[in-house]
């Protein structure tokens, strides 16, 4: 569902704070980011992409334009779930401005949030209270603080990014052109055996620099990316096709069916059919 939010067209950004027994609202996205702070609402669900995940009892989540997301009260059982959500415009910070040295972590988080992000406790304890407190600001003093909220989310440690590469259609900066090479490959024969030797020759790099090069810069060996993406198409075909989980398992790379599961369940937390069920509906709030 594409939801059109409250935020004025005139407005830099909107902040709005309730507290409620449970989450209602359906899968949806739309074309703000969200920067949403969630407290006491452990055993709940948050979706966001292709990533399903129970949730503790306090956590902060930047969601980038165009990307679907939800919270489902699931387990939850506290009544007084606290939320607090900030909207602001997807060119708020448009490329020029960005390209700036000083603003490169903020660059670099907004590109990421495009799959989302969760930040970590440590980020979370820094920015709380001036979060909750930024509605009580107003005008140009308020727009100073959300940058300064932003840019100092932006050089905090550990952020999660949650969806998989390969659910979405967006294309990501990887700060190098051979490892966005190397993924325009990997995103576009995920369906077929794809070696390392293979993908070392696309970037013209040998196979032992490669898998160091690949780690160094993503954080992951090369068959962990190429597992991520393909667990992320099989993630889209599964919202989006009738195909059966066996017939999606081969689509994208994977000759084991056992393989699959185990892949999917360890990433995603649940079964291929699960997840199916979970975007399937109105099985949302059950």
């Amino acid at each position: 569902m594409r939801e059109i939010t409250p935020l004025a067209p005139g407005d830099c950004f909107t902040i709005f704070s309730k507290e409620k027994p449970q989450f209602n609202f359906p899968l949806h996205y739309h074309e703000e980011y969200e920067l949403k702070l969630i407290l006491n609402a452990g055993g709940a669900k948050r979706i966001v992409g292709g990533h399903m995940e129970i949730i503790e009892d306090l956590e902060l989540v930047l969601v980038g334009p165009n990307v679907c997301h939800t919270w489902i009260t699931h387990t939850c059982q506290n009544k007084s779930i606290t939320e607090t959500t900030i909207l602001f415009h997807k060119d708020l910070f448009d490329d020029k401005f960005l390209s700036r040295n000083q603003l490169n972590f903020v660059k670099n988080m907004v590109e990421r949030s495009k799959r989302g992000i969760l930040f970590s406790h440590e980020a979370i304890a820094a920015v709380k209270d001036r979060i909750i407190a930024l509605d009580k600001k107003s005008g140009f003093t308020s727009v100073l603080e959300l940058l300064s909220i932003l840019h100092d989310l932006s050089i905090t440690r550990n952020m999660k990014i949650l969806s998989d590469p390969g659910f979405s259609n967006e294309r990501f900066s990887y700060n190098s052109r051979r490892i966005e090479k190397a993924f325009e490959y990997m995103n576009s024969h995920y369906s077929m055996q794809i070696g390392l030797g293979e993908v070392s020759r696309i970037v013209n790099m040998p196979e032992s620099s490669f898998s160091r090069f690949i780690k160094h810069r993503t954080g992951k060996t090369f068959i962990d990316s190429l597992n991520e993406i393909r667990l992320g198409h099989a993630s889209r075909m599964l919202i989006d096709t009738t195909y059966t989980v066996a017939e999606i398992a081969y689509k994208c790379g994977f000759n084991n069916i056992s393989n699959f599961n185990r892949m999917f369940k360890r990433k995603k937390l649940c079964i291929p059919k699960d997840f199916r069920d979970t975007y399937s509906g109105y099985k949302l709030f059950v």
